[in-house]
């Protein structure tokens, strides 16, 4: 039985006199309780995406295996769809939009055009030659496209590696981990979803390390001073695209097949050194011109929309239609076959 505590100080006295053992209640401190509960989980079953090593605390115990290191089963984590071909990637014109902040938004990214174009970035290059360059992003375009990026984080990645070049002297057996850096400092501004670091590192097949990725990475931002945020081909080919059908010179339809076509031949010149002389405007107005013609569209593109000088068009025109026919195998596997089916080569072309 439990004696209810006496209420007055003379009856506690008298009782702890018979009670020599009998001690004062103490008053316990009211913590709250911990309880252990449930690691952390992702909210979805697949892997979380990321681009440094927290993202490897939560994943799942068989995520470490090798075929998780595979750039085609880290897609397939994102999503069981396969990647999308450039069509998918393109979304409703939005005109409203368009007519509220386009042409602000182009003005900003034209006059800063200039200041994130580098100009000849092989010239303090000692390894590092166009050939090498070619061979580099001719690896990485299919890499970004397995990976289903988007077309402007392949852009954004050419111009941050092309920039590092010209501040940088870089070693032959470092070229590859310079490209795979500057895919994922491209993806980490651009994508939901960017690219693990150990995906990248597997396709390397494990010549660096996770410390030597992310070493180079802070030396490219601190070389670059964080100026990430360049104007690319992507952003002008659909300003240019949004424009002439505001403007009612193509429906949208052929006017979104005709910025299909221009992205795969935009691939093609990035690829090329003899393209970096050309900024992203000229060759964004230059490739939507050639593309208006090999799809035969009634109303082609005004090339004044770019602003440019006509003997300077006349000749990226030029060396665009000459890439294209020296490539026209390559652009038949970029290309929807819908709508490579529709492209037809003038004798100019070929």
């Amino acid at each position: 039985m439990v004696t209810p505590c006496p209420a007055s100080p003379a009856a506690w006295s008298e009782r702890r006199h018979h009670e020599p053992n009998l001690r004062a209640p103490v008053k316990k401190s009211r913590r709250p309780r911990l309880r252990r509960k449930e690691p952390l989980r992702p909210l979805s079953p697949r892997l979380l995406p990321g681009d440094s090593g927290v993202c490897d605390v939560f994943e799942s115990p068989g995520s470490g295996s090798d075929g998780e290191d595979s750039p085609g089963a880290g897609a397939a984590a994102r999503s069981c769809s396969p990647p999308p071909n450039p069509g998918q990637l393109l979304a409703p014109l939005d005109l409203q939009t368009f007519r509220d902040y386009g042409p602000s938004c182009y003005a900003f990214r034209k006059a800063q055009e200039s200041r994130f174009h580098p100009l000849e970035s092989l010239a303090r290059q000692p390894q590092v030659t166009a050939e090498s360059r070619c061979k580099l992003l001719s690896w990485l375009i299919p890499v970004h496209r397995q990976f289903g990026l988007s077309f402007e984080s392949l852009c954004l990645t050419v111009n941050t590696l092309d920039r590092f070049l010209t501040t940088t002297p870089v070693a032959a057996d470092c070229f590859q981990l310079l490209g795979v850096t500057a895919l994922l400092i491209a993806c980490k501004q651009v994508e939901v979803h960017p690219p693990r670091v150990k995906q990248l590192l597997a396709l390397c097949c494990g010549a660096f390390s996770r410390q030597q990725l992310c070493n180079l990475e802070c030396i490219v931002l601190h070389k670059l001073h964080f100026s990430l945020g360049a104007p690319t081909i992507s952003f002008f080919l659909e300003h240019f695209t949004q424009e002439r059908v505001q403007a009612g010179q193509v429906e949208a339809s052929e006017a979104l097949e005709a910025q299909i076509l221009a992205r795969g031949v935009a691939e093609l010149s990035l690829a090329d050194y003899a393209f970096t002389s050309y900024v992203p405007s000229l060759l964004a107005i230059c490739c939507l011109a050639l593309a208006d013609r090999m799809l035969q569209v009634p109303c082609p593109v005004d090339l004044r929309l770019g602003e440019h000088p006509e003997g300077v068009l006349e000749d990226c025109l030029h060396k665009l239609q000459l890439l294209v026919a020296i490539n026209s195998a390559s652009l038949s596997h970029i290309l929807p076959l819908r709508i490579f089916e529709k492209c037809s080569l003038s004798p100019s072309l070929k």
